[in-house]
């Protein structure tokens, strides 16, 4: 009785560990039949974590990996956590740099879920609005250079410890209202990639933001060959029905004149450095603002985007009585981060009511806030919607949605086939062959968005004129409500609401508050 019963208690542990043997063995096949089934997605999330590419959400709560929760969701994030933690292990992912995968560290903000890298805390994330590393296939970007966002104003020694730890050189630094920071340019002297070094100032606690210095051009076709001062001055008076000026009988601009020129109202041109002494603008340059600090030859755009405002001799811009902010931000073409932002905040700072930006370039997230502060603050911002032709993408600044985006048109109202389209085109104004002054006294033909741009800037002027308290939003919606309809019925993504009317505009603000005018009153 008693060998029986040894033998039965024997027998059960071996059945026991039998049994468990055959279970363990049945694990890894139940995991990935799991894993398959249930995290499918999220092992398309390791995938792309371990090519460098995906920067995982943060959470608010819970486990990270998989489903991220509790509860039921418990064992789907073990498993799906356990398939990215084997994809990124030993030597972490590649992190994307252009278009080289290089080895790198492992990099403690943009981690897997339970790699064992320890993540960013949630406050510094949400201080810094997501990551500033450019997309994949964005090269608009100074290539040995990268721009920092300081909190507050750091002193000296703060800064050559940042460029000790990330071997950097400092070659800029402006404290930005706007942004209520310090942004600081930074020379990469060794080839490292801007997004490798972007990921290192991310990681560093003393960064509030990295990003690239983008580039944005100007938004100008090859202009003609100017005209010498001779030559402008053998040309006619300027009168209604010249075709040198066909613009001014399109957008009924003596009409609106005869209520409004824009007196007592500044408007901010951020682009090349203007020719103050051409007889066209004679008096319209109350103050300059040089944001490059390096000197450079004179530029034709500048003098050519003041005088479509200004201009005030031979030539009748859309707003001659105003005040020009001349702000040089762009040399040789284009600009950059550092100099627009610069410029957009003197341009804020010294009481601009609007501001001009005929410029375009990749979207920016140190401009798009900038944009928003100074949308906030009052400022009516007007961009031109980029020369880059039908397929191509949305430019900033006039896709952001603070900005009244411009395309241009030709004298006999067709759509200047350069232009960019798209959903946040706003208004169409004259932009094809323009005759607008150039450095030197002389006179250019130029076409592009850029010119059209100026001039919704200069009616802008006269609309702040008549009515001071005037919105951005109240702004842009009277210009929109009084376009005269183009191309298909309603707002389309070629013309907008349609060519600007001056004349309609000015009408509508009279005896209208401000309020109503947002409401859509103008219409």
């Amino acid at each position: 009785m008693m060998n029986s019963r040894l033998f039965f208690y024997c027998k059960r542990p071996c059945e026991r560990m039998g049994a468990r043997s055959a279970a363990w063995r049945a694990v890894p096949a139940l995991t990935a039949v799991v894993a398959i089934s249930i995290c499918g997605g999220d092992l398309a999330h390791a995938q792309r974590i371990s090519a460098g590419n995906f920067r995982p959400p943060e959470q608010s709560g819970g486990m990270r990996g998989g489903f991220g929760g509790i509860g039921s969701s418990i064992a789907p994030g073990i498993i799906s956590g356990i398939a990215i933690g084997a994809m990124t292990s030993g030597r972490g992912y590649q992190p994307y740099q252009g278009d080289v995968v290089a080895p790198g560290k492992q990099n403690a903000r943009v981690g897997p879920p339970n790699s064992g890298t320890p993540a960013a805390s949630p406050s510094r994330s949400a201080r810094r609005g997501g990551s500033g590393v450019p997309p994949a296939h964005e090269r608009r970007y100074v290539p040995d250079e990268v721009m920092g966002e300081l909190s507050g104003n750091p002193s000296d020694q703060t800064f050559a410890g940042i460029g000790a730890r990330h071997r950097l050189n400092r070659l800029d630094t402006q404290r930005i209202g706007l942004t209520n920071s310090t942004w600081v340019r930074w020379h990469i002297a060794d080839r490292r990639s801007v997004p490798a070094v972007i990921r290192a100032l991310e990681a560093d606690n003393s960064v509030r933001s990295a990003q690239p210095n983008y580039l944005f051009a100007l938004q100008q076709e090859n202009p003609t060959v100017p005209q010498n001062s001779e030559q402008a001055d053998a040309q006619p008076t300027v009168q209604v029905g010249d075709f040198a000026q066909y613009a001014l009988a399109k957008l009924h601009l003596p009409e609106a004149q005869a209520l409004a020129r824009g007196n007592r109202v500044v408007v901010a041109v951020i682009d090349t450095v203007i020719d103050k002494a051409h007889a066209e603008l004679s008096g319209a340059i109350t103050e300059s603002y040089d944001a490059l600090g390096i000197a450079a030859p004179m530029e034709a755009h500048g003098t050519g985007i003041a005088g479509t405002i200004a201009a005030h001799s031979k030539l009748l811009g859309s707003a001659p009585a105003v005040s020009i902010l001349a702000i040089r931000a762009f040399g040789g073409g284009s600009g950059t981060t550092m100099t627009i932002i610069k410029g957009l905040d003197y341009a804020v700072a010294h009481d601009a009511r609007i501001i001009n930006m005929s410029f375009a370039g990749p979207v920016d997230p140190a401009l798009t806030r900038a944009l928003a502060a100074a949308h906030a603050k009052g400022r009516i911002l007007i961009a031109a919607v980029g020369n880059k032709g039908p397929k191509s993408p949305a430019l900033f600044p006039a896709a952001d949605p603070n900005v009244i985006a411009v395309t241009a048109t030709d004298s006999r109202d067709k759509l200047f086939d350069g232009a960019n389209r798209g959903e946040h085109v706003a208004i169409a104004a004259p932009g094809v062959d323009i005759l607008v002054p150039a450095p030197g006294n002389a006179y250019t033909m130029s076409t592009g968005t850029s010119f059209a741009s100026a001039y919704v800037s200069g009616v802008a002027a006269l609309l702040a004129e008549r009515k001071p308290d005037l919105t951005p939003d109240a702004a842009k919606n009277v210009l929109m409500s009084t376009a005269h309809d183009l191309g298909p019925r309603g707002r389309d993504p070629q013309f907008g609401a349609g060519l600007m009317d001056a004349n309609r505009a000015i009408l509508a603000v009279n005896g209208r508050a401000a309020v109503e005018l947002v409401r859509g009153a103008g219409q």
